[in-house]
């Protein structure tokens, strides 16, 4: 088993050429000289990091629409506390 290590650039320009151009993982492995399984590791590592941002991302578009709500939700509680307030004054 071999501890090459490779730099990042070099990795996602190998992934590029999977995901973007259409070639097959062996056909990349075989070019670069690495393995297919290294390749596949690699490829998996993307995916997971891909699924991390968009739950990042699905997260803090959710964060906004409860913040929003909130805020409209406030704003209607003050309207009715005035609103009581008025009415219980005319009572009088």
């Amino acid at each position: 088993m071999s501890n090459k290590s490779y730099s990042q650039e070099f990795k996602e320009e190998a992934l590029k050429q999977i995901r973007d151009r259409g070639y097959s993982v062996l056909e990349v492995s075989k070019r670069l000289g690495v393995s297919s399984q290294t390749l596949y590791k690699w490829l998996g590592g993307t995916l997971r990091s891909d699924k991390k941002e968009q739950r990042e991302s699905d997260l803090a578009l959710e964060l906004a629409r409860v913040k929003s709500a909130l805020k409209r939700a406030e704003e209607e509680r003050d309207i009715l506390k005035k609103a009581a307030a008025y009415f219980a004054k005319e009572s009088l």
